[in-house]
């Protein structure tokens, strides 16, 4: 039987706001296909879903053995993760999806913690557990659809309440993917598909501000630099030095939107030379200036969860 075509994959970048880096899908017109798409996508952040109704499978490369999911199930996919989900046949599953960067989102509740306190990332564990059951773990359930809650109600004050349950709700997924034990994958022999690429981006993710040589991007993958340029431009649809500029002004929209530092500051701080590079690249992407993205977005503070970089932006809506 011939391997099936994976094609390239979608990366979705999903824009979570700086004080409050969580995102909620939910709603009734988010029901997944019963057709595989024969494309992976993955995230920026971590994918917390929950299944509603019916039942389907979930894969994470186009040759892999896909998991069976049900009504009750709760997905916990790591940023950087390819992976697709479709429906049993004559099904549509219906799903709520959270995003949020655990690391920004505990630093912001605890400042000073160690980014690694509560690492949900895939490489730190053994058995990872994309799929948590609610019959095993009833207090994921219950947490995840308390937070559902909180964040479609918007009570008075739902974002100190979100935030506590979501402190429970990371510490109880952190426990469960802990419990398998460490493990440091080898990348002698890298697989050829996307998920060579999740440790390279990782990398660029935290540490987008520093130099980096595409060199020793090569080198994480144990790929040739020439291969890795064309693995990582075949699966990303960017070259990578592109993909680290577009990451590096991802970071400064953030900090144009919450701070008062200065754009040459800002320029600096996410890991540009010159505040005429930045400029330049800013304008490429945003297709506007940085003083003028600020004023703009200023003036439309209501509306900025909904904001996303343009070059890649994440669905609002479920594929069909």
């Amino acid at each position: 039987m011939s391997k099936r075509k994976s094609g390239v994959v979608d990366y979705r970048n999903y824009y979570l706001p700086y004080d409050f880096p969580v995102l909620l899908l939910s709603g009734d017109h988010w029901r997944i296909s019963n057709k595989r798409s024969n494309s992976l996508h993955f995230h920026n952040c971590l994918e917390i879903g929950i299944c509603h109704s019916d039942s389907g499978f979930m894969a994470f490369s186009g040759d892999s053995e896909p998991l069976k999911f049900k009504a009750g199930d709760i997905t916990c996919i790591p940023q950087n993760i390819p992976h697709t989900t479709w429906s049993s046949p004559g099904t549509e599953s219906h799903w709520s999806y959270i995003f949020i960067n655990p690391d920004e989102f505990m630093r912001s509740v605890f400042p000073g913690l160690n980014p690694k306190a509560y690492d949900l990332s895939l490489s730190s564990y053994k058995d990872y557990k994309y799929l948590i059951s609610s019959e095993e773990y009833p207090e994921i359930y219950n947490l995840v659809m308390a937070v559902i809650r909180e964040l479609e109600e918007k009570k008075n004050h739902y974002h100190t309440c979100a935030s506590g349950l979501l402190v429970s709700l990371i510490v109880q997924l952190y426990r469960i993917q802990s419990a398998g034990g460490e493990l440091r994958a080898s990348l002698d022999n890298p697989p050829e598909n996307a998920m060579v690429l999740s440790p390279v981006l990782d990398y660029i993710e935290q540490n987008y501000a520093q130099s980096i040589e595409i060199d020793y991007l090569a080198d994480i993958c144990r790929l040739s630099p020439t291969h890795f340029r064309r693995l990582f431009h075949s699966v990303m649809g960017t070259n990578p030095l592109d993909f680290i500029n577009t990451t590096r002004i991802n970071k400064a929209c953030n900090l144009l939107r919450s701070t008062e530092d200065s754009i040459l500051d800002i320029s600096e701080a996410v890991g540009f030379k010159s505040v005429s590079t930045f400029n330049r690249h800013f304008t490429t992407i945003m297709k506007t200036t940085p003083r003028d993205y600020r004023a703009e977005t200023l003036q439309l503070k209501e509306n900025t969860e909904k904001m996303s970089i343009r070059e890649y932006k994440g669905w609002m809506f479920p594929e069909k």
